[in-house]
């Protein structure tokens, strides 16, 4: 159990603002106020390589979120799921999963998981103002599927089929962390229908750049960021029927029609479990 999204027993865990963090880089790149001067610095240098700067970044990151929303209206709409598991959810923003998804089912259920100090800190505003079970924020690592399974079950009924995202997670998993097979242990156990959707950057578009950017970012962060080609991506959900339009873009994952479909720097890829 957890208290307060946080492991029973525990302490809320500190924050180091000394050491350039993801979530706030990425919340500083989305506009957000949670973030520390050290983040800034660290977006503003690693971003001068990525193709077209910072603001190209900022833009391609608020298509990151707007594929998000896509995914999860695609989820309930023509998948008819309620459930939703967010994995690696990051910082709570405006239109997260939970909300979008109960403005198109009001029944909606929705369990984030996350084990970022700086998001555990920040939970408190994703949990206000919500109906008491409808939302759950828990702690978690998706190297241990079985844990975050066990924790998601509390709150949704893992007999039907559910939708997982991880969206911005996996490219922080080296190859020996074996993603597949972690993703693989997340759907193992779930009703047939299920569907899981991810994101990664990518390392066969605009390689150069990206591989400079990442390597300025890598340095002045903790975490590390492994980037992935299409076949990569499209591998990692080997275990599942490919949904269509298959792994592409995330600005061409289902783009509402007459909208400005931009370039990505990431592959989007949603997959259904087989019954």
């Amino acid at each position: 159990m957890t208290t307060n999204g946080l492991p029973a027993g525990s302490s809320e865990p500190g924050i180091d603002t000394t050491v350039a963090h993801a979530a706030r880089v990425y919340d500083y790149l989305l506009g957000g106020q949670a973030n520390f001067q050290v983040d800034r610095e660290a977006a503003e240098r690693a971003y001068a390589a990525w193709p077209g700067g910072i603001d190209a970044v900022r833009s391609d990151v608020r298509e990151h979120r707007a594929t998000l929303g896509r995914v999860t209206r695609y989820f309930v709409h023509e998948a008819g799921i309620t459930q939703f598991l967010d994995i690696g959810s990051g910082i709570p923003r405006e239109n997260s999963v939970h909300e979008v998804a109960k403005r198109e089912a009001p029944d909606a259920r929705t369990v984030y998981v996350d084990r970022d100090p700086v998001v555990l800190a920040h939970a408190y505003q994703l949990l206000g103002g919500t109906a008491e079970g409808a939302v759950r924020y828990v702690y978690g690592d998706l190297r241990d599927p079985p844990s975050i399974l066990r924790e998601a079950a509390t709150t949704l009924d893992l007999s039907r089929p559910i939708g997982i995202t991880l969206f911005g997670i996996l490219h922080f998993f080296a190859d020996a962390d074996d993603p597949r097979g972690l993703i693989g242990q997340l759907v193992a156990p779930l009703a047939p229908g299920s569907r899981l959707a991810l994101t990664q950057l990518a390392s066969d578009l605009h390689s150069d750049e990206l591989s400079e950017t990442f390597n300025r970012l890598n340095s002045a962060m903790a975490e590390s960021v492994t980037l992935r080609s299409r076949g990569e991506v499209a591998a990692l959900l080997g275990g599942l029927e490919l949904v269509d339009p298959g792994v592409v873009q995330t600005t061409q994952w289902r783009p509402y029609p007459g909208t400005t479909v931009p370039e990505s720097q990431m592959w989007c890829g949603v997959g259904r479990k087989a019954g």
